[in-house]
């Protein structure tokens, strides 16, 4: 592959990082996850619980069929059919979200739960792209500006719907719609579902991809199967790889239950509204992308294992800070120098995946890291809204990540980085 050509694969593929990020971001995190537990629920502690419930529901199928697909994408090859064929089944209920108007409680679920599978599944074939389109030595630095990327293109579409579709203070955004059933807010679904759908593009033009063995779809379904039993066998088998697994799965979820009630955690706790969480949001993003940036070399320079183990200590110690905090701009603050250690968190352990894997089953491993993160998603959300019950605080609910954190951090202390 000619050099130019080797830059425009990785570049467009970051570039899908920035579109799928406006998903997480706008739809799972800030945006539509306040306005449902507000407007289409209209009780924001019973919202945050049903929001827990849908992404927990997410998380059991993403878990039961991200090993097959990872094994069958093995014997198949080529990631792109995999990758197109989920990150549509991701935008396209993300768009008709925008009919989920104050009181359809159930469509806005069924719709969610959908694109929030397919924006999941996604991921693994996208993850599973990494280690043929990165030099070895660059493994760490791409998925780290990948990251970056992602927090960008968050940012961007954050933005869009802020001075696009809400507006701020006096200043009236740029296209003027209806407020009486919340049509300005809604329309950020389709914006986000636009926005995804572009950035996909480029990947599909440009990304280099696994050549196809030339194995049908039904036979590759047929030997990705059966291997998938030897493949949790030789999982078993291979303990450092395995404890990782265990290790990122407890303080991913503790990453991915923040992700889910953050946004409902600022606006019931501290009595942020929507445009004052929008604000917020954009400078949480701005943090995260510059972490994940600048942590990215450190991923190539200290290792993957060191980069993560540094990144949760800083998020337990800004954790435990903001717990304590009564104060609305103190809270934000801290929540900034958090999202610093969010991104590469989340970057260097996709690294660090690919570094314990065995060559031969890559996409397997991302099966079996998104298997594993998603075998226990539901624990988090329990977690918090057990907590948030018992001492009826959001608190308490929020001290539950920390632990999470701790947890995993004590695994992958028992890690080798190979």
């Amino acid at each position: 592959m000619e050099r130019s050509s080797h830059k425009k694969s990785i570049l467009s593929w970051c570039l899908y990082d920035a579109g799928n990020s406006a998903f997480a971001t706008v739809i799972v995190t800030f945006v539509f996850s306040v306005y449902f537990a507000r407007s289409i629920v209209g009780d924001e502690t019973n919202g945050a619980a049903l929001w827990s419930y849908a992404i927990a529901t997410s998380g059991f199928v993403v878990a039961l069929a991200s090993p097959v697909l990872g094994a069958m994408a093995d014997h198949y090859g080529a990631r792109k059919p995999g990758l197109v064929l989920f990150s549509a089944l991701c935008v396209v209920p993300c768009a008709l979200l925008y009919f989920a108007a104050p009181g359809m409680v159930v469509l806005a679920l069924v719709l969610f739960v959908v694109a929030h599978t397919g924006f999941e599944i996604a991921l693994v074939y996208a993850n599973a792209m990494l280690p043929h389109i990165a030099p070895p030595r660059m493994v760490g630095r791409i998925s780290g500006w990948a990251w970056g990327a992602g927090y960008a293109g968050g940012l961007a579409c954050l933005a869009m719907t802020l001075f696009g579709l809400v507006g701020l203070g006096d200043i009236n955004p740029l296209l003027s719609l209806p407020r009486a059933h919340f049509e300005h807010i809604r329309a950020a679904a389709p914006l986000t579902a636009l926005w995804f759908a572009l950035f996909t593009i480029p990947l599909l033009l440009w990304t280099h991809d696994v050549e196809k063995t030339g194995l049908k779809i039904t036979e590759a379904v047929r030997k990705g199967l059966f291997q998938l039993r030897d493949t949790f066998t030789r999982a078993r088998q291979q303990k450092n790889l395995l404890t990782f697994l265990i290790a990122s799965a407890l303080y991913r979820d503790g990453l991915n239950t923040l992700f889910a009630v953050g946004g409902l955690y600022a606006a019931g706790v501290f009595g942020m509204s929507l445009t004052e969480i929008l604000i917020f949001a954009i400078g949480l993003n701005v943090s995260a992308g510059l972490g994940a940036v600048i942590f990215a070399y450190a991923d190539d320079h200290w290792g993957s294992k060191r980069t993560v183990i540094v990144a949760l200590v800083g998020m337990i110690v800004t954790g435990l800070a903001i717990l304590l905090t009564q104060d609305k701009h103190v809270f934000t603050v801290l929540a900034l120098a958090l999202g610093i250690f969010m991104g590469p968190a989340q970057a260097a352990s996709r690294t660090l995946a690919a570094r314990l894997s065995p060559p031969d089953m890559v996409a397997q491993t991302y099966g079996l890291y998104s298997f594993t993160g998603k075998s226990v998603s539901f624990l988090g959300p329990l977690a918090f809204g057990l907590a948030t019950s018992i001492f009826d605080s959001q608190r308490a609910g929020m001290a539950t990540i920390i632990l999470f954190w701790l947890a995993g951090l004590a695994l992958l202390a028992k890690v080798r980085e190979t």
